[in-house]
């Protein structure tokens, strides 16, 4: 297993417990490739993994867990409940067949996916997130997409402060007000498609810090995350590029650099609106 495991920070959360700050998301991956995707990032240093059930991949994820040879505490995997399964008991059913697929006994994170406003259940769900918690089947819960509203309403209504908000946040979406909600709640703020699914890799800017620290696009942005302080879980399903998206350690990138990446906020979405986004 790579040395540098030991490089990526740890940030405390809600629930007594730390995720690593730099993980491996696997939307999008094939369920066939997943396992040895998975598998491949924790040769290359990975320990901690966002899958969720509407990725139908949850198998491999632990199927890789099992073969790594890795103890359970060791890794960190965060699972999503499905849109179709908001309310009480939908949402309680969900994470157990999770659990089932993965293999485990309990995710270090759960979250819910997405709002899905026009449902009104996302407090429901998130109250049978609370007793999950308790009961130790998620040691952290926390939420998907959820704007300022969605989120003073659960907290107004049960009284649980989410652990983290996992938001599309890249540098075209940088969700500034959001971050400041976030920090005035204790809401560890965790981006993905943080790489706006490759759109800003050709930027000049960007390209431009890039040279200077002779690293590829993709390593600036993701250093660019980790000194705002975010989560962030890049994908890839390249042996190269995965191994690439770790290595970035060894630099840091300068204020007027970080300033410069600032400047390029368009407030341009790759995904949907939660406030609109109907789970379809």
């Amino acid at each position: 297993m790579s040395s540098t495991t030991d490089q990526v920070p740890r940030i405390h959360l809600r629930g007594d417990t730390e995720i690593p700050q730099l993980g491996f998301g696997v939307f999008q991956v094939p369920p066939e490739d997943t396992a040895d995707v998975v598998s491949r990032a924790f040769e290359t240093g990975y320990r901690h993994i966002d899958t969720a059930a509407a990725y139908r991949n949850e198998e491999g994820v632990g199927q890789a867990i099992r073969a790594s040879g890795l103890g359970r505490d060791e890794v960190f995997v965060t699972t999503k409940c499905p849109n179709p399964a908001h309310g009480y008991d939908a949402a309680r059913q969900a994470l157990a067949g999770s659990l089932e697929r993965l293999g485990l006994d309990f995710v270090d994170l759960y979250l819910i996916h997405w709002p899905i406003p026009f449902k009104d259940l996302y407090v429901e769900t998130w109250k049978a997130f609370v007793d999950m918690q308790s009961e130790g089947l998620a040691k952290s819960i926390g939420v998907s997409n959820f704007q300022p509203d969605h989120l003073r309403r659960i907290v107004d209504e049960t009284g649980v402060t989410p652990a983290v908000n996992q938001i599309e946040l890249h540098p075209r979406l940088q969700q500034a007000e959001l971050r400041r909600d976030h920090a005035d709640r204790g809401i560890v703020t965790e981006a993905w498609s943080p790489l706006a699914q490759g759109a800003v890799l050709d930027d000049p800017a960007i390209a431009h810090v890039a040279e200077a620290h002779d690293r590829t696009p993709g390593q600036v942005v993701i250093r660019w995350h980790l000194q705002l302080g975010n989560v962030v879980i890049p994908k890839s399903v390249t042996p190269e590029r995965i191994e690439q998206n770790f290595d970035v350690f060894g630099f840091e990138l300068s204020d007027d650099e970080m300033a410069a990446i600032e400047a390029l906020d368009a407030g341009e979405r790759t995904g949907p609106d939660p406030d609109t986004f109907t789970g379809g």
